[in-house]
């Protein structure tokens, strides 16, 4: 063994009992057992939330032979072309980078099996893989996806999971097949959801739970002790994406659910009501709230803290973003456009 392959799986012992810390007793002996060898992998991911998972998997000493990525889009003012937050880390790390427009074609296929990788990782890639895709690695390509499969297979199980009241949700690893979603699962990490929580803050939480389970996963398969479990036929639920008609505020629905439905849309796309000011109608996103006291006729102003009632009871708008303007707190907001009762929203 080399002095720098030694080193790397030193470095990787010390690592995974530094991630043992705080498991239970039995956990922590199954674990003790397995050094983590390097593999050589393929990467594919766009979003930041898959950006943890590459960077832990090259940290732990895996040979990442190519990231894929989306192709790089104009954004901002001057449109320049904006690489993914993926592309970003790979560059940062001195990985090499393909953007594939497809991978349906015999040329895609042949450059990707030309890695010689054992498996491949994805993480929010944003495209189909073909079955040849599926079959290009001797290990199989595996998934880290946001939700408590079967349950929110699909676009965005975050978003879904909040709006919807579920009281938890988690990150798993699944090797993949050709249907959306429903590979054999492989390991699982729960999380509860509370009322307070936006997508955004799960989402950050998930990331890094989510990278930690994924290194987990590679270090079993490759002492191929990586057990694989089918899922369920009960249960399954599809995560659509969100769609613009659906970021309004109904504010006929019940307090906890207009209080999901914010939240589950918090910061991307926004949920939002409209209300007249200076006699034309404003747009206000809200990006946090809160359960709050209070009865009325649905969308009233109950009071001058931005308390608006619902179809029962009431929330409290904590974070608003006037259009055009930056997101601020409701005392910000008020200071500058005052609203009081008995205005109605809509």
């Amino acid at each position: 063994m080399s002095g720098l392959v030694a080193g790397i799986h030193v470095l990787n012992i010390v690592r995974e009992q530094t991630w043992m810390a705080g498991t239970s007793p039995a956990m922590t002996k199954s674990w003790s057992s397995i050094i983590v060898m390097p593999l050589r992998l393929i990467f594919m991911g766009t979003p930041d939330f898959a950006v943890p998972t590459l960077r832990a998997l090259h940290a732990h000493g895996h040979d990442i032979a190519a990231v894929y990525t989306r192709a790089a889009k104009p954004a901002g003012r001057g449109m320049k072309l904006q690489p993914t937050p993926v592309e970003q880390a790979a560059r940062q790390l001195n990985l090499p980078v393909l953007t594939p427009s497809t991978l349906k074609t015999p040329e895609a296929e042949a450059e990707f099996r030309a890695h010689k990788a054992a498996a491949a990782v994805v993480v929010a890639y944003g495209m189909i893989l073909p079955v040849n895709i599926l079959d290009a690695v001797p290990r199989g390509c595996f998934n880290l996806h946001a939700s408590l499969l079967p349950r929110w297979r699909g676009a965005a199980p975050i978003q879904r999971a909040i709006m919807t009241g579920d009281a938890a949700s988690g990150v798993m690893v699944m090797k993949m097949d050709v249907g959306l979603d429903t590979g054999d699962v492989a390991m699982t990490d729960r999380l509860p959801i509370t009322d307070d929580m936006t997508a955004q803050d799960l989402h950050d939480a998930l990331a890094p739970r989510g990278a930690d389970l994924m290194v987990r996963a590679m270090a079993a398969l490759e002492q191929r002790r990586l057990d694989l479990t089918p899922q369920s036929e009960q249960g399954v639920s599809y995560a659509a994406k969100i769609g613009k008609a659906e970021a309004k505020i109904d504010w006929t629905r019940p307090a906890r659910e207009v209080l999901r439905h914010i939240h589950g849309l918090a910061p991307f796309p926004g949920a939002w009501f409209e209300v007249n000011i200076d006699g034309a109608p404003v747009r206000i996103k809200v990006l946090r709230c809160e359960l709050a006291q209070g009865s009325g006729a649905p969308g009233t102003l109950l009071d001058d803290r931005l308390t608006i009632a619902c179809g029962e009871g009431a929330i409290r708008l904590l974070q608003v973003q006037r259009a055009g303007k930056q997101p601020m707190t409701a005392p910000d907001f008020l200071r500058g456009t005052p609203l009081a009762p008995p205005l109605r929203v809509t």
